[in-house]
């Protein structure tokens, strides 16, 4: 999978995409992972990416200018064929699991996030170029980096290979309807907190009862305090 990132501030991401899965991932050829600095597509010389709104208002927009010309660039470059066209956004559609999957199931298909800024971007943008609009929750992040960041993680380590065991990811919480499971390692006694002795008994059918058990506990109480959430900001 060809993945592309479209940003003002491609500084934050190499502690994040040169770590652990992410690197791995690269190195075994899984994914391509491209930051385009969006400073590079301007023609101005002070290099501006953004500038006031029209109608007035506070903070800056990004403008359409040096984001379609990255983008149009990308495409040519790599002669793609129907990317996916991401655009960060807090009114965007709220990205869970299932997009992951989706995603994640047509590593042919090249992916270019556009991460927004400031107060927002120009909505030509979101008009006539992304082809898709995510969220990744209900507050605001100072910019798209972070949510890029995030997807990027959730769809690579889906990759085939990418993970050392299959069922690593296809047992992760949110992974159809439920929650993982505990987890615990050694010691098996920690400062008198011990490990559930049904983990430590072999008996491989009370254990998956066990792990079944905990998970749905666990999806309960997430639901209960997300009624609560929602009944105390209706």
């Amino acid at each position: 999978m060809k993945i592309h990132i479209v940003t003002a501030f491609p500084g934050m991401f190499p502690g994040v995409i040169d770590e652990s899965i992410l690197k791995r991932a690269q190195v075994q050829g899984a994914v391509q992972i491209t930051v385009h600095d969006l400073r590079d597509f301007t023609t101005d010389k002070h290099r501006s990416v953004d500038d006031a709104p029209y109608g007035g208002g506070p903070g800056m927009i990004l403008k359409p200018e040096p984001i379609f010309r990255c983008v149009e660039k990308i495409i040519e470059r790599d002669k793609l064929e129907q990317p996916r066209i991401i655009l960060t956004s807090a009114a965007g559609e709220l990205f869970d699991q299932n997009h992951a999957n989706r995603i994640a199931a047509e590593p042919e298909r090249a992916l270019i996030f556009i991460c927004g800024h400031y107060k927002g971007v120009d909505e030509r943008v979101r008009e006539f170029l992304a082809t898709e609009e995510y969220s990744i929750g209900e507050y605001v992040l100072t910019g798209g980096e972070l949510a890029t960041m995030v997807m990027v993680d959730a769809i690579v380590r889906l990759l085939p290979d990418v993970l050392g065991d299959l069922d690593s990811a296809l047992s992760d919480s949110f992974q159809g309807d439920t929650l993982d499971h505990p987890h615990y390692t050694r010691p098996q006694d920690f400062r008198g907190m011990r490990v559930p002795d049904v983990l430590l008994s072999g008996h491989h059918g009370e254990i998956e009862k066990w792990r079944r058990r905990k998970a749905e506990e666990a999806l309960r109480a997430q639901k209960r305090d997300l009624s609560k959430f929602k009944r105390k900001n209706s």
